[in-house]
């Protein structure tokens, strides 16, 4: 097995259990016991050690600035000997039960609510792999080439653990590192197991094979083709809360991609509902999970429209007047994917805060994110002020929002911490 050799002092981080290894803290890499150095295979374990030779623990190798995520600490010389062909299956067992207890404990797993993270990288001590429950599929993202290589053990093991599993779905093409050596059929999304069997032939999947539940609620989830891996989890808590507040009041759920805001401001009460997403194909299948709880509703209206262009001519109100909103959500895409988009992004979060500022009542209720990483608290809620003051309305904030359980933080890496969220009294 492959040794990676730290600087003197940067094992101290590994010690702390973080789980990265940067590049710029491996003094060499060893190939073999006769000394010669390269570079390892990308993806393949590697045994990382003190500037004194002392085990630290044992990880994937990639190539960037991250080189190392770390599956085990120990410094037990034992435990290369398990993993000298690789990581067994019965690595990923142990780890996927304890994250599935995670979710049972945390009131997960229940007939109501079949949608849930199963896997949320770090936060399970997977690093780089997310596996996403819908009914009776898992859809698994690998981040890195380690896990990628690994999708079937992975996929075996979820068989056994996750209880009426069927389907195994992966959808990485988009997730894996895009220079990495990975052949463009290997790359293709896919189904590795379809009811409970390895999937020769890819089969065919109808839009009710496609639902799952969450609170009570349908949805329909584009796992073959949806953003991420269908549908948005990390907002299932913060959902919950639109609902408790929507009871009687107009609804503009902006950023909708599939409408799960608007379904449970609907269920909460909601007087009309207004769905807005720039993707024409997110608003059709926000219309459909309104119709799949509400076969009735007329208080739900959806547009396919940018979002400053339909703050700049909102649909008119009663008696031509200019419509203004008791609940406005903004939901955003991540506007910094990494450090050197942050000043941009503030000034995006900034404008569009500002500009839901000016359609929402007084008395209105602001629920705003940002699922931006490179984004802390901090500049968030700067971003949110400015858009206040600029305003110079008076505001309070009610709730602070964050990710919820079946999304956990590893408290030696907060780096996982990537969902903020504000709620908002406007006067």
């Amino acid at each position: 097995m492959t040794d990676i050799v730290l600087k003197k002092k940067k094992e101290e981080s590994l010690l702390r259990f973080h789980p990265w290894v940067f590049s710029g803290a491996i003094q060499k890499v060893v190939l073999d016991a006769h000394g010669s150095t390269s570079v390892p295979e990308e993806g393949s374990v590697v045994a990382v050690r003190s500037c004194d030779g002392a085990l630290l623990g044992v990880g994937h190798w990639q190539i960037g600035s991250i080189a190392v995520r770390i599956l085990v600490f120990s410094n037990d010389e034992t435990l290369l000997q398990t993993f000298v062909a690789g990581v067994p299956d019965s690595f990923f067992i142990e780890r996927l039960k304890r994250a599935y207890q995670v979710r049972i404990d945390a009131g997960l797993v229940r007939e109501d609510n079949t949608a849930y993270r199963l896997v949320h990288g770090e936060g399970d001590f997977l690093p780089g792999l997310v596996v996403d429950i819908y009914g009776a599929t898992a859809v698994v993202q690998a981040h890195s080439v380690g896990m990628h290589q690994c999708v079937d053990a992975i996929s075996r093991a979820l068989l056994k653990v996750v209880a009426g599993l069927k389907n195994v779905y992966y959808k990485s093409s988009a997730t894996l590192p895009f220079k990495a050596p990975v052949p463009v059929m290997e790359r293709e999304d896919r189904y590795i197991i379809y009811n409970g069997k390895p999937a020769v032939t890819q089969p065919s999947v109808t839009d009710e094979d496609c639902i799952a539940v969450e609170n009570g609620l349908r949805f329909g989830i584009d796992w073959l083709q949806g953003q991420k891996t269908g549908f948005f989890l990390d907002q299932r808590d913060n959902r919950a809360l639109v609902e408790y507040y929507s009871k009687g009041k107009s609804v503009l759920n902006m950023f909708c991609y599939t409408g799960g805001f608007s379904v449970y401001a609907l269920r909460g009460g909601a007087l009309e509902v207004d769905s807005v997403d720039v993707s024409d194909k997110a608003v059709r299948i926000a219309e459909r999970n309104v119709l799949l709880n509400f076969p009735d509703c007329k208080a739900h209206h959806a547009y396919a429209e940018e979002a400053f262009r339909f703050f700049a001519n909102p649909p008119a109100a009663e008696g031509g007047k200019e419509k203004k909103y008791d609940l406005v959500i903004l939901d955003p895409p991540a506007f910094a994917k990494h450090r050197d988009a942050v000043k941009n992004a503030l000034q995006g979060y900034k404008r569009i805060n500002a500009k839901a500022f000016e359609k929402i009542k007084s008395g209105g209720v602001l629920f705003t994110f940002s699922c931006s990483q490179a984004i802390d608290k901090e500049m968030f809620r700067l971003a949110v002020f400015s858009a206040a003051a600029m305003s110079g309305r008076r505001v309070r904030i009610l709730h602070q929002l964050h990710q919820p359980a079946d999304h956990p933080i590893n408290i030696y890496h907060p780096e996982g911490e990537y969902l903020k969220g504000l709620v908002l009294y406007v006067e």
